[in-house]
């Protein structure tokens, strides 16, 4: 190439260079920009949410949720059931020496007694008293095949399903007189075929249950889910009975969703227990019985609970005696104690109850609501409207009022407190409700 040829070259424009050139500048922009964007908004992964860690279901999640609650007392014919009634009630039931006296079941409302509300009693010397109470029925005896409708069996499990506590009364005290459906006193047996008629009923309801909700055919996803949900439980609940175990003592194994079906169904093995003993007198005096141990191993090996040994006899004599202080007498010379007290206030917590007090020189109350209640819930045992336009509780701890003496006390020492919606009103509270009615019906 000659030398104008090389000249000419280098002075026109190459037709590659710029079309490099372009495709540089763009890849550096966009690399820029990337950069720069990179820079605003870091590419960080979502932190990871919390988790809840959920209250561990205890028995007090299981049966209902109301203030009116009742317990049962349930056993073998002939074990001393409708004589503890009539020292609990002092109603003139039968209690002769036959099976199945008590046919129909026996309601009463029995008083609590507390401490603390005869205290409040003589510190305001009030117009009206209303004492805490608990409901107990008098439930017919069972025998063995009472799931199957022996001794009336089937009418006597439905009474004791409409009850909120199961108490169990035994027989350890021999009695030729007294005769035993089973022609012999072993209360550890007796237990037994108790829970075990229960079990088998709760067994039987569950696999209809089962057999009702196999034969659902729901279009709907959101009810397919829930008839999934149900099932779940159902088998969970058919393999805990057949295993021997009740519902109650299975807590480890039940969920929330678990736990909303079975306060519908309302089995009997869901229901809290405690365990009588019903002694001779000699025993009861003596605290002494050879069955008292084996028993205790019995009801420790099945989910535990309380037991407490008492005298049928000595009950039944104390109530012929007339007034308290004579029945105090009475005890203090004979050198025995009565056991209603404890049984009556065991019976109450036993079923998850607590109370909270409203106290004036008008009137001294004590509500009973169940543990857990939130202030609006309590409100509302004293009336719809409270709870419907709950505003703040008023509360002052017993235990504050007792130490100080009065309300002003309370109040001068910043012990008397304000609490909303989310508090959990406590055992012995005394409590004054501020609501509105009014405001309240405005709102849904």
């Amino acid at each position: 190439m000659s030398h104008p040829q090389v000249a000419r070259c280098l002075r026109s424009p190459p037709t590659v260079f710029p079309l490099i050139a372009l495709f540089f500048s763009i890849g550096l922009n966009l690399i820029k920009r990337h950069t720069k964007t990179r820079a605003k908004k870091p590419n960080k992964m979502p932190p990871k949410k919390k988790e809840v860690e959920e209250e561990p279901l205890g028995p007090w999640s299981l049966g209902r949720f109301s203030s009116n609650l009742k317990v049962g007392i349930v056993g073998m014919p002939n074990v001393g059931k409708s004589t503890l009634y009539n020292a609990l009630t002092n109603c003139a039931i039968p209690a002769e020496n036959f099976p199945f006296c008590t046919i129909d079941p026996n309601n009463t409302r029995v008083n609590v007694p507390d401490e603390r509300f005869d205290w409040l009693v003589n510190t305001h010397k009030p117009k009206s008293v209303v004492q805490p109470y608990l409901e107990v029925v008098d439930i017919a005896g069972l025998v063995k095949g009472a799931a199957d409708g022996a001794g009336l069996g089937n009418a006597f499990l439905s009474h004791i399903k409409a009850t909120d506590g199961v108490i169990h009364c035994l027989r350890a005290f021999d009695d030729a007189d007294v005769i035993h459906v089973e022609d012999r006193v072993d209360p550890v047996e007796d237990i037994e075929i108790i829970t075990n008629e229960l079990r088998v009923k709760d067994l039987e309801f569950m696999n209809n249950a089962k057999a009702k909700l196999d034969k659902d055919r729901p279009t709907a996803p959101a009810a397919k889910k829930e008839k999934e949900n149900e099932m779940s439980t159902i088998d969970k609940v058919i393999e805990c009975l057949e295993s021997g175990k009740d519902v109650r003592n299975n807590m480890e194994n039940w969920t929330t969703n678990d736990v909303m079906y079975l306060n519908k169904y309302g089995l009997l093995t869901s229901k809290p227990a405690m365990y009588l003993v019903n002694l001779s007198r000699n025993d009861f005096q003596r605290k002494k019985n050879k069955w008292l141990v084996k028993i205790h191993e019995w009801i420790q090996a099945h989910g535990g609970g309380s037991l407490i040994p008492f005298c049928g006899e000595v009950e039944a004599e104390l109530q012929a005696v007339e007034g308290e202080e004579e029945k105090e007498k009475w005890l203090k010379e004979n050198e025995l104690t009565t056991s209603l007290p404890k049984i009556i206030k065991t019976a109450f917590s036993m079923v998850h109850l607590i109370y909270f007090f409203t106290a004036g020189p008008d009137e001294v109350k004590a509500w009973c609501i169940r543990k857990g209640y939130k202030a609006p819930q309590a409100a509302g045992a004293i009336h719809t409207d409270f709870e419907r336009g709950f505003i703040c509780a008023e509360v002052m701890s017993f235990d504050d009022l007792k130490s100080m003496g009065t309300e002003q006390e309370v109040k001068a020492k910043g012990r008397y407190r304000q609490e909303g919606k989310g508090y959990t009103v406590e055992d012995g509270d005394v409590i004054f409700f501020k609501f509105n009615v009014s405001g309240a019906k405005g709102k849904k």
